[in-house]
């Protein structure tokens, strides 16, 4: 069985130059950062980093410099989501041989497989690891489930599928996986896809792979340190101010991050087509939110 995992992972974005390639120097100093910050993994590049909008070599790039920015602080998870098993299968390998602790993995893009079809590909990789496997379940990008019965499945057959990342924002769906993996395998990590905590963690999820954490990581951790500690009137009261923020934060995403780690004095550069860059409109509007939420006076400034 693969190490346990808990708590928050940090996500950070892909920072580009103003001609459009990857910053790597940028993206290093994000990771460490973030590990400063105090989230407990750290896993990319997830649909906040552009996932789809990177080329093969940037990928093996940046999951270089990724291991490297890490140092060993906290473990490395890598998104190796694609449309064919086989590609899946060649980045996985390499994240491993990289250093990463795991990789995460989408059911594939485009294709909408059925069931046997989603078993055998996410069989294919868990089997050629040594490292921890973490299925992602996002059926609004694509369009399938991993149902709960199939988490199930893996887990009785695939011994280092160590987590599931959930999207699906639906509590009967994340009920039922934390039920099954708290009977079947200890330490089997539920993680939510946003910052949805309160609800999670009281149905026994591990943490949240975070997105505001970018950019409040303060109230982030006052978050989950209430929820862990069963803290339900803070827990309650904070988590609706997460959820505030996350509204602000999920408009034209990841822009609309990028845009307030700019404000934040941690400049990450534009996004890639197909996501636009905020209009003036919009950007005077996430300041304004921003503001009115205390994240601007109240949350860490520049790389310090």
């Amino acid at each position: 069985m693969t190490q346990a995992f808990r708590g928050i992972v940090g996500t950070p974005t892909t920072a580009f130059t103003p001609d459009n390639r990857v910053d790597l120097a940028t993206f290093e100093k994000q990771v460490d950062w973030l590990i400063r910050m105090g989230v407990e993994a750290v896993a990319h590049p997830m649909n906040i980093g552009e996932a789809p909008n990177l080329s093969l070599d940037e990928r093996r790039d940046l999951i270089q410099r990724l291991v490297r920015a890490a140092g060993g602080r906290v473990p490395v998870l890598i998104h190796v989501s694609m449309a064919g098993t086989d590609q899946v299968k060649d980045l996985a390998l390499y994240s491993q041989k990289a250093g990463a602790a795991g990789v995460v993995v989408m059911p594939p893009y485009h294709w909408q497989p059925a069931r046997a079809a989603m078993m055998s590909h996410f069989r294919a990789i868990g089997g050629a690891l040594d490292i921890a496997f973490f299925a992602y379940n996002n059926p609004k990008a694509v369009q399938v489930e991993i149902a709960p019965d199939m988490v199930a499945e893996l887990i009785e057959t695939v011994p280092n599928f160590a987590g599931l990342k959930d999207a699906s924002y639906h509590m009967r769906y994340f009920t039922e996986v934390c039920t099954i993996a708290s009977a079947m395998r200890p330490g089997f990590g539920v993680f939510v896809g946003t910052e949805y905590l309160l609800p999670a963690m009281a149905l026994g999820g591990a943490g949240a792979f975070s997105a505001c954490g970018e950019v409040a990581p303060r109230l982030l951790r006052d978050l989950y340190e209430a929820c862990a500690k069963g803290e339900m009137e803070r827990a309650r009261a904070l988590q609706h101010k997460v959820g505030k923020l996350l509204k602000v934060l999920m408009v034209n995403y990841p822009a609309s991050i990028k845009y307030a780690m700019e404000l934040m004095g941690r400049p990450v550069g534009k996004t890639r087509l197909p996501i636009l860059p905020l209009t003036d409109e919009a950007k005077a509007k996430v300041r304004k939110d921003l503001e009115n939420l205390g994240v601007l006076d109240g949350e860490p400034r520049d790389w310090a």
